[in-house]
């Protein structure tokens, strides 16, 4: 089966099963010496598909100015839902041909605490496979769902032709500092680069010691980056 004819069959796996936005990484043009993936692991696979599902509107509309455990649930059924995509893919994958190779990296499994890190970046990986930008709230900003979106990655061997590779999408927050302006910890700067890591952890530990949730989340910044963003700042 042709390469193409295999992505158009994956696209139909994702969609069917809730997912919105698909694109994929050619893994060459990713800086991959942080991801904590053994490396040489890594050298088997040349592409990585990025998949995005959207959370639910309604359910940041109980958020003010913490987390809540009801957010928290979501988060964690699209999560769960993210895994099911990926894993269904890459059953397809492996199943298609004999000598494709499939990983399936989880949409939400922290490897290193201290820094805040999975095995990969799914929002570096969305970047490159087209699907949006890196804003200044530090998340993946989507033109038809602002930051209001959950990822999973499937690392594969195949070698899929440039034609189906999205083109990739600049910095497009404009003028627009909502996020900034709404960051419980101040962690949010105009320059994405200036993104404080440490400001944003430690207001997630707060929110954990007091019981809103029982995971280091906060839903804030992605509350006030929704779909109506890509008709305010980017003009689209």
């Amino acid at each position: 089966m042709k390469p193409e004819n295999i992505f158009q069959e994956i696209k139909r796996i994702a969609y069917t099963n809730g997912a919105k936005l698909i694109g994929i990484a050619d893994l060459k043009k990713i800086d991959i010496d942080d991801f904590l993936i053994n490396k040489d692991v890594l050298q088997k696979f040349t592409c990585a598909i990025s998949i995005a599902v959207p959370l639910l509107r309604g359910i940041f509309q109980e958020i003010v100015d913490h987390p809540t455990l009801l957010y928290f649930h979501h988060y964690r059924q699209i999560n769960n839902l993210l895994d099911r995509i990926a894993l269904e893919i890459a059953q397809y994958i492996e199943n298609t041909d004999k000598n494709f190779l499939a990983m399936p990296i989880p949409a939400s499994q922290i490897v290193d605490w201290q820094t805040q890190r999975g095995h990969l970046s799914h929002k570096r990986i969305a970047v490159q496979a087209g699907l949006g930008w890196l804003g200044r709230n530090n998340l993946l900003v989507t033109k038809e769902y602002g930051a209001q979106v959950r990822l999973t990655t499937i690392l594969t061997n195949i070698e899929f032709p440039l034609s189906i590779f999205l083109k990739s999408i600049p910095f497009s927050c404009g003028e627009c500092e909502k996020c900034l302006k709404g960051c419980p910890a101040s962690a949010i700067n105009t320059n994405p680069d200036e993104f404080d890591h440490f400001k944003c952890f430690e207001k997630l530990k707060e929110f954990q010691r007091k019981g809103y949730t029982h995971q280091y989340i906060c839903g804030i910044c992605v509350k006030v980056c929704g779909p109506q963003f890509s008709n305010s700042a980017t003009g689209i």
